[in-house]
């Protein structure tokens, strides 16, 4: 891949998987279908890209608590949980130190996305490159990614245009024990917030987001991933510090390759001294250690670090 001599170099792409969790596996995968563990309980829910036959048999899948069946409109709509089980409407998990609720939602989400601890030791090392560096959540959902930032001793803005989510990641917050820390809880369409932040100057030295393929603001601000990010992508560079040490894409269910993030990001930052990363996140089954793919992602460092 080529090399960018007067800014960011490509390190090529990468496949990560998380360490393992006690709270979490991937048991199963395959006809369209994923058996996981979160907490206690199984689930299955719809997972289009495996299209290859499951490991373990019917009947061991048939065990799973709860099923997500998807509604009438698809991927795209909202769908129904069937209960095999009775579960409660909440359950906590616990990872790293930290504590967060799980639910089932109409969206077969559960709040939390075990594939995104793959980055935590990367972000770490660069986020302790800073004396409290200030981080810049985007898309933040639940707010793991947010707790984990604030854990290693950083200043947090997390912004979401959800406020359902928003409260829920101030739940987590509760539950990890991390109320004291200065992480602010910002309710916006994301590209409105950004153009204020530049009007007022601030910059931040990490940025990490989760943009959707498609989404609403609280005023019906409309997203659209290829045409919104690109805009998005140069807004966050005018808001790195002098001192930026990161910069972290994830994206899901976009009709784009790893590369073409890649492209975007390097193509963005191409006048900063730094190194490219681009891939997918990745799980790997404890039953057959087979990898699914998960997310694509894209990161920029000041430094190469290898995890």
């Amino acid at each position: 891949m080529a090399q960018h001599s007067m800014g960011s170099e490509s390190a090529g792409l990468r496949l990560l998987t998380p360490a393992p969790w006690d709270a979490y596996e991937l048991i199963d995968s395959g006809n369209g279908r994923k058996l996981e563990r979160f907490g206690p309980y199984r689930l299955v829910r719809p997972e289009a890209q495996a299209i290859w036959s499951p490991t373990l048999s019917q009947r061991q899948w048939q065990r799973a608590d709860a099923t997500f069946e998807r509604g009438q409109n698809g991927e795209s709509g909202p769908g129904t949980w069937v209960q095999h089980t009775a579960l409660p409407e909440q359950w906590l998990m616990r990872h790293h130190g930290l504590s967060f609720w799980a639910r089932l939602t109409p969206f077969k989400h559960t709040g939390v996305f075990p594939e995104h601890t793959a980055h935590w030791s990367w972000l770490e090392a660069s986020l302790r490159s800073i004396t409290q560096p200030n981080v810049l959540v985007l898309f933040g959902y639940t707010g793991l990614m947010s707790l984990f930032a604030a854990q290693t001793g950083a200043r947090v803005c997390h912004v979401d245009a959800s406020r359902p989510a928003t409260r829920w990641a101030q739940q987590n917050q509760e539950a990890s024990g991390l109320t004291d820390q200065p992480i602010r809880w910002i309710v916006d369409d994301v590209l409105k917030f950004l153009g204020r932040e530049e009007r007022r100057n601030v910059r931040y030295d990490a940025i990490v987001m989760d943009p959707p393929a498609f989404g609403r603001g609280p005023k019906g601000e409309i997203w659209r991933f290829t045409e919104s990010f690109p805009t998005l992508l140069a807004q966050c560079k005018r808001l790195l510090s002098d001192q930026a040490c990161a910069v972290l894409i994830n994206a899901y269910a976009i009709n784009i390759s790893a590369l073409a993030l890649h492209n975007v990001l390097a193509g963005t930052l191409n006048d900063i001294r730094g190194v490219v990363t681009a891939g997918e996140l990745v799980l790997q089954e404890t039953t057959a250690r087979r990898q699914m793919p998960a997310a694509l992602y894209a990161r920029w460092s000041r430094t190469a670090f290898d995890s």
